[in-house]
């Protein structure tokens, strides 16, 4: 990834994200197009406005998590530690920001490495690669070679 889009998509310890002058929906499909991109699928949609409005009657931002999976990553990963499921799917959330949106993803690097398992690097290297490439792709950067 380059030192540009670097400078552009934040990072946290456990992730990174990407503005987007987009509004929400469209924010949505466009993150799940972005990860299908990168081989993952979308197992799971946590609406977390509808959940804390329906559960404490509170007002929220709209704010959805995706559950992204990459099958041949996830196997991979499983082969390697068996209960590595607790740390599965990798979590996307998209939420309203201002006038657009913002798309985070979490760093599976950071997940991983929970397990202190040597054999998960390389699987984790490759999810964060593949998960910064459709944040790139979200932000229009991407390039096919």
């Amino acid at each position: 990834m380059s030192g540009e889009m670097m400078e552009r998509v934040e990072n946290a310890a456990y992730g990174f994200s990407v503005s987007l002058d987009m509004d929400y929906d469209e924010a949505i499909q466009a993150t799940t197009e972005a990860l299908k991109a990168e081989g993952f699928g979308v197992l799971t949609e946590i609406n977390v406005k509808e959940i804390l409005k329906k559960k404490l009657e509170v007002d929220f931002t709209r704010y959805m998590i995706l559950g992204a999976c990459n099958p041949s990553l996830a196997y991979r990963a499983l082969q390697a530690e068996p209960d590595l499921d607790l740390l599965l799917p990798c979590n996307v959330i998209v939420h309203e920001d201002g006038d657009g949106s913002r798309a985070a993803f979490v760093d599976p690097f950071a997940m991983l490495s929970v397990a202190h398992n040597a054999e998960l690097s390389t699987v984790a290297e490759e999810a964060r690669a593949r998960l910064q490439r459709a944040a790139a792709h979200l932000k229009g950067e991407f390039q096919a070679d």
